[in-house]
């Protein structure tokens, strides 16, 4: 028992530390193959680490308006998501934190995360913090009620809503397989994910327009480690969406407690290989799709909604509960 515990918190560790270095390469790993497809040369692979590194050498500039809220914003919303990505199996369901790892309490920390972000934005007295914290709370309002019907849906499925419990329910369980409702649900959570990590068509993370930018809007009075805290934080939460669908819907190859080294290399080569075919299929989704008008967002997470409670319903008629 003993033991046993003392390997779950060595695994808990390297999860920690596997998601806070592989978000930039995620992020990195879009960015060059958004480019190529383009027919761009494009910014090298580790360019993202390159450009945290510069900004936490730099001192952040803060204005006399703001309060001590904007200076502890970013160590918060760095600190939550970051812990939010570690509750989530990459390579072994045998972590430390797994009794805890439920995926209420992620969407509650992504909440925390954004409340904070809002509020700093705010704080800063300008105009485009207070465009972006408006237009990220419009978007939270429909993101996360269709978070929460795809939640519904695999707990009526599985009985549970503990990330390690899904992935057992889904390897091992029966009565699971193809089913409409798991489409349904996926289609949501990565319409969710979308808004969520401020991706295109729902926003650009490349650009500054006043007109159209909404997590940028809200980072513009961020500066030196500041910025690079807000940014991390930002490359964790695509990493964390990333993990979460690939451990909810396709969580084949993670390692279960007591398995051994092999094991838990086949997990680790298995979250690769998916975090790659991720970045590819987002790469090739931006580069397809155009950034759509702020008004017609309603239109796209209600969609995501509507997926989700169709899921529910779906499951809920066919299991005859």
């Amino acid at each position: 028992m003993i033991l046993q515990g003392l390997l779950s918190t060595l695994y808990q560790v390297a999860q920690m530390a596997l998601v806070l270095a592989l978000a930039p390469l995620l992020t990195g790993l879009v960015r060059a193959a958004k480019a190529r497809l383009a027919g761009r040369r494009g910014p090298p692979l580790l360019q993202p680490y390159a450009n945290l590194a510069k900004l936490m050498r730099k001192e952040p500039v803060v204005a006399h308006e703001a309060s001590w809220l904007f200076r502890a914003a970013p160590y918060i919303v760095f600190a939550t998501v970051w812990v939010a990505a570690g509750l989530v199996p990459t390579f072994t369901t045998a972590l430390a934190l797994a009794p805890v790892a439920d995926l209420i309490v992620l969407v509650a920390m992504l909440g925390v995360a954004r409340f904070f972000t809002a509020l700093a934005a705010l704080d800063a007295g300008t105009p485009f913090g207070g465009i972006g914290a408006s237009r990220e709370t419009f978007i939270a309002a429909l993101a996360e009620p269709a978070m929460l019907m795809v939640i519904f849906t695999l707990a009526i499925l599985l009985r549970t809503t503990s990330l390690a419990g899904i992935v057992d329910g889904i390897v091992g369980g029966e009565g699971v397989g193809l089913r409409v409702s798991l489409a349904l649900g996926l289609v949501s959570l990565v319409m969710v994910a979308i808004a969520e990590t401020g991706r295109i068509p729902v926003d650009n993370p490349a650009t500054h327009l006043e007109l159209t930018m909404v997590h940028e809007a809200m980072v513009l009075e961020y500066s030196g480690r500041h910025l690079a805290l807000m940014e991390a934080a930002g490359m964790l939460r695509l990493f964390l969406f990333v993990a979460l669908i690939a451990c909810v819907f396709a969580p084949f190859g993670i390692a279960q407690p007591g398995d051994g080294p092999l094991a838990l290399l086949a997990g680790l080569l298995g979250f690769a290989a998916k975090m790659g075919a991720a970045a590819l299929l987002l790469a090739g989704f931006e580069t397809s799709v155009a950034k759509m008008r702020v008004f017609r967002l309603g239109e796209f997470l209600g969609t995501a909604l509507l997926l989700g409670l169709l899921a529910a319903i779906f499951l809920f008629v066919s299991t005859g509960l």
